[in-house]
């Protein structure tokens, strides 16, 4: 858990530094994300992971690669991206998900692609929501997906193509993990 904390920190370090090299202001930056100051400022200091959505905001508004935010190294590569099996960069470690980024070192990058496993839980999982467009494709298990007064169940095998500016949550069945891949484009 040390290790995640540290990489919480090293991300919310980059965003502060970015973001005072904009010349964006703290109100500035959580006006357009929509989330009080406060909440913000967690991200900043490390003390709250960035959700996915809220790190790809960031990162429109910034005008860098998400990439650079996560690795804290220049994209660099244009014609094509290779990530291994299960070497995907960590960019999101809210409780009961775990995201890997699958081309965090291509450069302007026109969409995002994540796979994300989502652990049981009893309780209904936090919405979010972020500008632009997501396809999922679950490849493991059995998901609920919660989007503008809908409930959906996706199971292994089935897809689903959203407006994201929408509060959606997904949350896995049957007491086992499910898994996705995630599409993101503004």
């Amino acid at each position: 858990m040390f290790i995640l904390n540290d990489i919480v920190k090293d991300i919310g370090f980059r965003v502060k530094e970015l973001r005072n090299l904009s010349d964006i202001s703290i109100n500035q930056i959580a006006t357009y994300l929509g989330i009080d100051e406060n909440e913000y400022l967690n991200y900043e200091s490390g003390e709250k992971d960035i959700p996915v959505g809220v790190l790809y905001e960031i990162s429109q508004i910034l005008k860098v690669d998400m990439g650079l935010l996560v690795s804290g190294e220049e994209t660099r590569m244009h014609i094509f991206n290779i990530t291994r099996a299960g070497k995907g960069i960590p960019v999101e470690r809210r409780e009961g998900y775990k995201c890997e980024n699958l081309a965090d070192r291509f450069i302007h990058k026109k969409l995002e692609t994540l796979t994300v496993t989502v652990e049981p839980n009893d309780e209904k999982p936090p919405m979010n929501h972020h500008p632009g467009q997501e396809f999922n494709y679950v490849l493991e298990g059995s998901l609920m997906l919660y989007i503008h007064n809908r409930e959906i169940i996706l199971n292994e095998g089935d897809s689903i193509f959203f407006d994201s500016n929408y509060e959606h949550a997904m949350k896995a069945l049957n007491n086992e993990n499910a898994k996705f891949l995630a599409v993101i484009a503004q």
